[in-house]
């Protein structure tokens, strides 16, 4: 069978982003050589780009300080030709505005940015909240869509107003609603990235740019695998390989613990900051052999 050469699809960020961890030292500060060791780990395993201080970098319980210099850490590392993403949303618009200047200061190439969480606000309420940080900074916006641990969605009909502003240029999906995202990819020119590692292959199919994956920061090769298939031509083998992922991804991202914990449990990461606690025996034992079994399926 003739296949053709990989054709990834522009995107502002990359194709393929990992939703790094950020590594603490075993008395819990931030540990900037484990991180920046990562990092380039993560690229030369065929990372596009990196998301830092998202959830999974655990941004609740870093001051912005580290973020700041998380940040730094990393361009350093891997240079100016890696696209960086950082997280700098907040339950407060001030405190977004200040970190998304601190993070252009540190070199971002964007911002990913949650909707005000806990407080609910109204869906004119979010979007002002975004226009606010968008006009903030010269960086362009990825907005992060996950109602689940936000508590307010950012609805379809607010994202194809929000797609107008010049630096709004990307959406991380975890709405489970591809209604909703399907509407958004083919009435904006939003990059539409998938946040959860189960819906990757569905979403590029339906025309999205690619994905932002914790599972990534253990198995970077393999989550890339079915893009690149699907973008040969190879479809049927993508949906293989998509396959391959899913009992890593089920304990790592649905197994009861967050994607956080179970990422650190399989890497020499350091300890995860409270109130998180570390995976115990059996749930270590359990993700080891999923992952040892995908490393080794062909």
């Amino acid at each position: 069978m003739t296949t053709t050469a990989p054709r990834p699809r522009p995107g502002p960020f990359g194709r393929t982003l990992c939703a790094m961890i950020t590594p603490f030292t075993a008395t819990g500060a931030l540990d900037l050589d484990t991180a920046r060791a990562h990092a380039a780990h993560l690229v030369a395993e065929g990372c596009d780009g990196l998301v830092l201080s998202g959830t999974t970098g655990e941004s609740p319980t870093t001051s912005d300080a580290e973020k700041a210099e998380l940040l730094r850490a990393v361009r350093a590392e891997v240079g100016d030709g890696v696209p960086l993403v950082s997280g700098v949303g907040s339950a407060d618009t001030a405190h977004a505005v200040r970190l998304a200047r601190e993070a252009e200061e540190a070199g971002a190439d964007g911002l990913l940015v949650v909707p005000p969480y806990y407080s609910r606000p109204q869906q004119t309420a979010v979007e002002a909240y975004f226009l606010r940080v968008a006009e903030a900074t010269g960086v362009p916006l990825m907005l992060y869509d996950i109602p689940g641990r936000t508590g307010v969605r950012i609805e379809p009909e607010t994202l194809l107003r929000l797609a107008d502003h010049p630096r709004i240029v990307a959406v991380k999906d975890c709405a489970y609603d591809l209604l909703g995202s399907t509407k958004v990819i083919a009435r904006t020119g939003l990059a539409h990235y998938s946040g959860c590692e189960e819906l990757n292959l569905p979403l590029y199919a339906l025309g999205g740019a690619g994905y932002v994956s914790t599972v990534a920061n253990v198995a970077a090769r393999r989550m890339r695998a079915p893009l690149d298939a699907f973008d040969a031509g190879r479809t049927g083998e993508a949906a293989r390989l998509n396959g391959l992922t899913v009992r890593l991804t089920e304990l790592m991202m649905a197994g009861g613990l967050p994607g956080t914990v179970t990422a650190k449990a399989l890497l020499d990461a350091g300890p995860v900051r409270e109130p998180l606690q570390p995976a115990g025996r059996e749930a270590v034992d359990g993700l080891r052999a999923a992952y040892e079994e995908l490393l080794a399926a062909r």
